[in-house]
């Protein structure tokens, strides 16, 4: 049935080509249409029709040489360095002989790609290898190294793996679409191990798969992948919005529990995700309560996931389009938007999203081209949720930071490795070079400098200021000299006992992590402040420190150590990556084309129920708060 449609496909592709063009054969690779060609430089000069060849057969399609046309790799690398300028910094060129592509890492990727694409034709054109073009980070990333390492050297069995999803993909639905529905698997009327189960008489798509980091066992840690319906076999796709744990982290379980399909998620996502992963496996195997999966499962989640661009609709299932826009949360966060059917049925996930403009991130995404249920979070959705604006905050922060310098003391903010060090980083730098604040190291501790590595390796995830300072300025501020990255106890030590200085450090609660070990050292010390711009959770060791308590008992080699808190403490609300209950709101009013049903999520019980109640008198949506475990029609009878 697939081969038939392929048939059709090409005698297509043959009418609309130039008559000179040689098609070699054409296949599916996953949601893609790949065309070899023994000569794709007459392809590659023919853009605009190959942009209009694939909008109205719908497919993605992309442009490879046959392996009769390729030229050798070494003479291939010299032409590269002839053709490519070498203000554009390349560190890497390797050559993968299954898809017939030629790797290029370089510091400045634009000026390997061109003006409108101009050098990669040249390079096509003159070798046969198509280029895939990749960007040095200026901070060295291991993740990002050892993903691209884990892909080229398991390029065979990767492209076997998108044969079979592409056969899987484009074979005709056997039913009707006459229903859709969802349920909720974990994250419903609660934070934490967010999973939604979508299903159609043809597809069946998870979006989103992820762990309760406050959970206490098994029933409270993972989503519900037990209910009857769900069989990982029959499961199309894994969608992931973003990266942090409670959407990502129980990823690896599905491979171990017989999931052999893809994970769609943009770049940056699957980069942050497997940092992510794998620092809960080291952390539950230093602690001593190991994860029902391991590292091999990462690595075969990273073969498997398949990484798209905000804006490209891309075919997951025989009657199911995906496209994924910016949700403003933290890099590469998306909302996803589900077409179901021939239309049938149009539906938005917004995952975690901030309907804010900082100075990471642009805000949420409001315009989608069809719209009929919109599943949102409700994290701060009660009516008392109520945040102080960015620039507020920056001013609290600068004056607690200032005091405190002008007394002689350190400044530790415990602080999440994803999106929140980094929108502070920002701040620092910005002032600290402004003379604002007076210059003073800025030392960035545990898995932050990794993060952060990632975020310089994708500028264009972040917002059109920082973009801005980046590609046109030549002003980076992630790789200022005033940040320091921490090495060990030793330099840990020379912090303590040094200059006046600002700490960002894992964790974020104080829950463990080197955040806590500078907390002993600095904290009966009435020079220093303690500043917390994350959500505290209920029991730990920050919200004790919010409610005022001054001694803390800790254990330390079997012993129990009180240590008096003498430090200042310091709570600024607004640098959430969450909306708050006016954001969310606004986002309701705002979004385009109005819902016909909400389907509210992600949020404690009451704010959950606050938010949809609210919703529903002042726009007179129709909305639903499920548990965990109801199941929602979205769609009946077409």
């Amino acid at each position: 049935m697939v081969s038939r449609v392929l048939e059709e496909i090409k005698k297509t592709i043959m009418q609309r080509l130039p008559s000179r063009v040689h098609v070699a054969k054409v296949e599916f690779e996953g949601p893609e249409l790949v065309i070899y060609t023994k000569n794709p430089e007459i392809i590659s000069e023919n853009g605009d029709l190959i942009r209009e060849l694939a909008k109205d057969l719908r497919k993605r399609i992309i442009i490879r040489s046959d392996r009769s046309v390729l030229m050798e790799p070494e003479k291939a690398i010299e032409k590269i360095h002839e053709i490519v300028p070498k203000e554009a910094e390349i560190t890497n060129i390797s050559f993968d002989d299954i898809t017939c592509e030629v790797i290029i890492e370089a510091k400045k990727p634009g000026l390997v790609i061109g003006k409108y694409g101009s050098t990669s034709r040249e390079i096509v054109k003159n070798i046969g290898w198509a280029p895939k073009i990749l960007r040095t980070p200026p901070i060295s990333s291991e993740i990002i190294q050892r993903i691209r390492r884990t892909l080229r050297r398991n390029s065979k069995e990767r492209k076997k793996i998108l044969h079979q999803l592409g056969n899987r993909i484009h074979q005709e639905t056997k039913y009707e679409n006459d229903w859709a529905r969802l349920t909720a698997m974990g994250g419903f009327r609660e934070v934490g191990r967010s999973c939604l189960y979508l299903q159609t008489p043809n597809s069946r798509i998870l979006l989103d798969c992820g762990v309760n980091v406050a959970g206490t066992d098994e029933k409270t840690l993972y989503p519900f992948l037990n209910v009857p319906e769900f069989a990982p076999d029959n499961l199309d796709a894994v969608i992931i919005t973003h990266a942090h744990l409670d959407h990502s982290g129980f990823v690896p379980y599905l491979y171990h529990y017989g999931y052999d399909g893809p994970v769609y998620c943009t770049t940056p996502t699957r980069d942050l995700m497997t940092l992510l992963q794998l620092d809960h496996i080291d952390i539950a195997y230093r602690e001593e309560q190991p994860l029902p999966f391991n590292v091999k499962h990462v690595k075969k989640c990273i073969k498997h996931t398949i990484t798209l661009d905000y804006g490209e609709v891309t075919d997951i299932a025989p009657d199911i389009r995906l496209t994924l826009h910016n949700a403003g949360h933290i890099l590469g966060s998306a909302m996803a938007h589900l077409h179901i059917g021939d239309g049938q049925h149009n539906m938005v996930y917004t995952g975690d999203f901030k309907y804010e403009q900082s100075r990471l991130l642009e805000p949420a995404v409001t315009r989608f081209p069809r719209l009929e249920t919109l599943v949102m979070e409700s994290t701060y959705g009660g009516k008392e949720d109520v945040q102080p604006s960015r620039n507020h905050a920056e001013k609290e922060l600068i004056k607690t930071i200032y005091t405190t310098l002008r007394r002689g003391g350190k400044i530790l903010i415990p602080v999440f490795a994803v999106g929140r060090a980094q929108e502070l980083m920002v701040v620092l730098e910005e002032y600290i070079r402004t003379g604002i604040i007076h210059e003073v190291p800025v030392y960035i501790d545990g898995m932050i400098w990794e993060a952060t590595a990632i975020h310089t390796a994708r500028p264009e995830y972040l917002s059109k200021d920082l973009r801005d300072q980046i590609f046109h300025m030549g002003h980076n501020p992630f790789i200022s000299d005033i940040f320091h990255k921490v090495n060990g106890v030793d330099e840990r030590m020379d912090i303590i006992e040094g200059e006046p200085s600002i700490i960002l450090s894992t964790s974020g609660m104080l829950t463990g992590g080197n955040s806590l070990e500078y907390f002993k050292w600095l904290c009966e010390n009435e020079k220093n402040s303690l500043v917390f711009v994350g959500y505290q959770a209920e029991g730990s060791l920050g919200r004790r420190l919010q409610k005022g308590w001054k001694e803390i008992p800790l254990k330390e080699e079997g012993k129990t150590r009180v240590y008096k808190v003498k430090m200042d403490i310091k709570t600024i609300e607004g640098f959430s990556g969450h909306s708050d209950r006016r954001q969310l709101m606004e986002y309701v009013k705002r979004v385009s084309p109005r819902p016909e049903k909400i389907i509210v999520c992600h949020g404690d019980n009451y704010k959950t129920l606050d938010l949809a109640s609210s919703i529903y008198r002042n726009y007179k949506i129709e909305t639903k708060t499920p548990l965990n475990l109801e199941t929602v029609l979205i769609q009946e009878n077409g």
